[in-house]
């Protein structure tokens, strides 16, 4: 079955060093607790707030072991008035055979604002 994976979360500063280091750490906790591993990854979407434009997050990935084939995109986040600033956010599309309400979102940082209902499951 492939399902979506989504994760959010924030850094404090523009800055590569943060934006990867967060963008790993969420990246590795998604596949962990729903243990996923990287040959079950069909894709991995990651956008950015605009206020985000010191890195490519999906740079992050490449930093994992064994993560070199899996596809990834970044791309900007549309700007909405109020919105959750210096944000990114994922889905990773995975087969699994979770069902759908057994997978589990993550949600870190300032982030688990956007999802208080999901954040609380991990």
């Amino acid at each position: 079955m492939i399902r979506g994976i989504r994760g959010a979360t924030t850094v404090q500063k523009n800055e590569e060093k943060e934006m990867l280091e967060e963008t790993k750490k969420m990246i590795e906790q998604m596949a962990v607790v729903n243990q996923v591993s990287p040959d079950q990854i069909a894709s991995v979407l990651i956008s950015v707030t605009p206020d985000l434009d010191a890195a490519f997050p999906a740079k992050a990935l490449r930093l994992i072991n064994g993560w070199k084939y899996v596809p990834v995109m970044c791309m900007p986040e549309i700007s909405v008035p109020g919105s959750l600033p210096q944000c990114i956010r994922v889905m990773m599309t995975v087969n699994t055979e979770l069902g759908q309400e057994e997978v589990e979102h993550v949600y870190l940082n300032e982030a688990v604002k956007l999802r208080p209902d999901l954040a609380d499951k991990a």
